[in-house]
């Protein structure tokens, strides 16, 4: 049985300290968050404020600049929020714009992932649209989950707005997708859940079926950023098992 969380990221337009928006968030029916990085947050504040809101960490962006430079560091201050896996939320298109590049872009992750699990954590890594550039007779994404042991964390908005069958991708990823961003697309932008072209019911089923662990709801770009949290709950209550 699968749990849900928000990716905070849809929250940002919110003039609220991060404390105030797990509260917020804790005021929902979602199980937990997935962090955009913690600003200028105490860590062991926010391991509070997730307490005192009854929910968990699902997992943390960091950009992968900031996983290569100071792995241990960054490991230890995700641990103090419980939070114990990390994903690399973003690689430009050039890094999977041809066979070479996406190999070494396996390679490299992979070798993240050793470091990062070293320190006793998971590495995952997102997805967006640009992955899935045809590089001959498959795309970059193909060619570099062939290559990669690296834990995906599988956007089906983005998915969908690539051209691709996210359920076939998700069986595809079968016990190697602990994390599936549920995102609503239509012609290639962001919508509300149930505003675009991902079939959000049968997206959290092939979830499951893969053995995700959370279905985490995002939304880049949302008109209101407080509708689109319950919009987003409401859809997912009674989906997730």
């Amino acid at each position: 049985m699968a749990r849900t969380a928000i990716q905070l990221y849809t929250l940002r337009e919110l003039d609220e300290s991060l404390p105030d928006l797990l509260a917020r968030v804790g005021e929902t029916e979602f199980d937990g968050v997935e962090f955009a990085g913690l600003g200028d947050s105490d860590p062991e504040i926010v391991a509070d404020a997730l307490d005192t809101a009854g929910l968990d960490a699902a997992g943390a962006h960091v950009p992968i600049e900031e996983l290569e430079s100071n792995t241990e560091a960054v490991v230890k201050t995700y641990h103090k929020i419980g939070c114990d896996r990390l994903v690399v939320p973003y690689l430009d298109e050039s890094n999977f714009d041809s066979e070479t590049t996406a190999t070494e872009t396996a390679h490299r992750l992979d070798a993240l992932a050793e470091r990062v699990e070293a320190h006793g954590s998971t590495l995952c890594y997102h997805n967006h649209d640009h992955e899935f550039a045809e590089i001959g007779d498959r795309t970059g994404f193909d060619a570099f989950i062939a290559e990669s042991d690296v834990h995906i964390e599988l956007d089906v908005g983005w998915v969908v707005a690539a051209g691709r069958d996210p359920y076939s991708l998700l069986d595809c990823l079968a016990g190697n997708v602990p994390l599936v961003h549920l995102k609503d697309t239509a012609d290639g932008s962001p919508v509300e859940l149930g505003e675009g072209d991902v079939n959000v019911a049968d997206c959290v089923n092939a979830a499951l079926r893969a053995g995700a662990e959370w279905i985490i709801y995002e939304h880049d770009d949302p008109d209101t950023p407080e509708s689109s949290l319950v919009n987003g709950a409401e859809r997912l209550a009674g989906l997730d098992g």
